[in-house]
Order: C-alpha cells, then structure tokens, then sequence
C-alpha cells in the first residue's frame, strides 16, 4: 500500500467507495509507474513515468484527455492531446525546467522503437508535465537529463512508491513536504466492476489552508506555530502569501470512455483539490488528465473499431471516484513525504515530523 503507516496510524481514507489492491494508480490494469531520484546536496529533483499499458503507446495509443484548471505551467504535449485525444508516449513529470531534456528523451525512446516516425510516418508527441521545486531543488542547475527519464522508465512497475521519490523529490505542499500520491478507488457501473486510479504531483498550498477529510488541520498547524515566539513572524509572512505552487493530477480508469468523456472526467480532479484547500490560485499551475486502458487506437489502420463506451447517464460514479482518489492521492503526498534538506541549506519538514501527534490533531480538528 501507498498509504503509509506512522506510529500505527493509516493516512484517513477520503469517501466510502473501497480502494483497489495497491490504493496506487496501478490498480488499473496494465499501469505501471518508475521514478529516478536525484538526491545530492542542493539537487533535490527527479523523473516519474507512468506507463499507460503494456504496448508500445505509439502503435497502440491510448484515449486520453486534458483539463487546465489554471494555466501557469510550462507542459509540453498538451494541445496534440486536447486536438486528438490520444496519448503516444508515456506520461513524464519532473521540475520546470527538467520539461526540455525529457522530451527530448522521450522523442528518442519512441524512434528507436518506431524507425518511420518523422520520416514514413508523423512525428510524435511528447508528453511532459512539470512542477517548480526550486526552493529545495538548484533548479539552474538543469540537473535532469535523457539518462534519468530512460531510468525511470526502467523502473516501471506495478509497486509504486509515493512521497518524497521521482519527480516528488524537491515539491512542497502547503508549506510541508509534498511530493508524489496515489490513490484508487473501486466502483460498479452498469453491472460491472471498474477502476479509477490517480496520482498527483503535489506542490501547492499554504499551510492554513490545508484540509484533511474536512478536517481544517493546517489552521491547526498554523496556529500552533504562531504561538512561537521564533515562529511567529515566518508563520505570519507565509499565512499572507499567495498560493503559487502546482499540481499535476493523472486519473486512469479501465471503465470505455472516449476522450470527450475523459475531458469530463479529467475535470473531475479539480473538485478532489478543492476539498484539500486549494483555490487554484493566480500563479498556480493546476492540470489534469485522464485516460482509459479499456481499448487501444491503432496508428496505423484505415478504420477504428472501438468498444461500446458508457453511457453518459453511467459517468457519476467515475466522476466521484475520480474527485475522491485526488483527495485521496494528495493526501496521500502529504502522509508518505520524508523531511528534505536541499538548495541553501533550504529545509521542508514532513507532516509526520511537523505534527508527531497528527492522528490526535486530526481527531480533534475534525
């Protein structure tokens, strides 16, 4: 499970629909996810790969769609995927200025298996997501190369880690230590039994705003901390900051939805942020997708034969499994991060080492 255990305490879970197996994106058959961490004095950074099935996404594409729910991001790939409603690569995040050297990366990883792209055939579309951890992480230091996104992809499989790893490394989350989450959940539509899972890259927040099953435990927080006298004006300077950071929320299913129900799918991720405290703020870069491994689209072929996809009438159970795994996988960011040391001496204490009593303070909070 991705949901760790402290002091014999489990992360609370959102809602009341069951997780799968693993409670990671990888409950959906046929996800695996790597990271490749790099931890080395002021370079706190990394690579996570989420692989969408087991074949090659070129020749057998996946549907996928795209929400912004706030634009301030620097992504590659996303105006192919809003166009086509496909996804060709695998799905990469790392820090903002990682995005050049992944794509990159992932250009090559998809000739070298596919010779006629560019050439016989059309190019491809890289697909890179990012978010600034250039508060723990020397982010000028462009530390991310080709060789730790070719890792991560190594790396994949089905045991996914969630914390302070990948392209979690350096993130923070309302003002502790953020990260990589996951989550899943487990629902019945129409007789049948599916699957949504999520995993976000959590980096966004303030402390005071943080919600945790409706639970306001970052006021908490914060208010303990201003009782400090040392604390007291860093407390205050960060309660009256804007919320500037990012998320990145990747939702798969195995339920058959077209990119159009995706779209609305992937919508659905904002509510799971909302309910953590977010309000998605001015320099906030807050997106999220959403594909289904249920069937495949072949690049090559004259005609598309597609399975029978859900009837739009049968998408709320999705739409609120979608919105719980989010909640579900940022807190689950918060519960497994580790305390990091990085750039300048630069320090973000995990939720775990800055609330030792935090089952207490969510039972009391709540």
């Amino acid at each position: 499970m991705s949901l760790t255990e402290t002091a014999g305490e489990s992360a609370p879970h959102i809602g009341v629909l069951p997780s799968g197996p693993r409670g990671t994106i990888a409950d959906v058959e046929g996800v695996t996810v790597g990271h490749c961490t790099l931890d080395e004095g002021a370079v706190q950074t990394g690579v996570t790969v989420i692989r969408p099935h087991r074949g090659d996404p070129f020749v057998s594409k996946v549907p996928a769609a795209a929400s912004v729910i706030n634009g301030f991001g620097k992504s590659i790939g996303l105006v192919q995927v809003e166009e086509l409603g496909v996804l060709e690569t695998p799905i990469a995040l790392t820090n903002t200025f990682g995005v050049a050297a992944v794509a990159q990366a992932q250009i090559r990883a998809a000739i070298q298996g596919n010779p006629k792209i560019g050439r016989e055939w059309s190019t491809v579309n890289p697909l890179v997501f990012e978010c600034n951890d250039g508060y723990l992480n020397d982010i000028q230091a462009l530390a991310v190369s080709e060789r730790h996104y070719n890792d991560a992809c190594e790396a994949a499989s089905v045991d996914v880690a969630s914390g302070s790893v990948g392209a979690g490394r350096g993130m923070s989350c309302f003002d502790l230590k953020g990260g990589i989450g996951n989550a899943s959940r487990v629902i019945d539509v129409a007789g049948r039994s599916y699957t949504v899972g999520a995993l976000v890259l959590a980096n966004f927040g303030r402390l005071p705003m943080l919600t945790i099953d409706g639970a306001p435990l970052g006021r908490v927080l914060a208010e303990r901390a201003a009782k400090a006298v040392a604390a007291s004006a860093a407390t205050s300077a960060t309660a009256s900051k804007p919320e500037q950071g990012s998320i990145i929320m990747i939702v798969a299913t195995d339920a058959p939805l077209d990119a159009r129900q995706l779209k609305r799918l992937s919508l659905r991720a904002a509510a799971g942020l909302a309910r953590t405290g977010s309000v998605y703020g001015h320099g906030s870069g807050d997106i999220a997708l959403a594909f289904s491994t249920a069937y495949t689209v072949p690049h090559e072929s004259d005609f598309v034969a597609l399975p029978p996809v859900l009837a739009d009438a049968h998408l709320d159970p999705l739409f609120r499994a979608c919105a719980d795994s989010v909640e579900q996988a940022i807190v689950d960011a918060l519960w497994s991060a580790t305390s990091v040391t990085g750039r300048d001496g630069h320090h973000r204490l995990s939720l775990h080492d800055t609330a030792p009593d935090l089952a207490q303070l969510l039972k009391q909070s709540s």
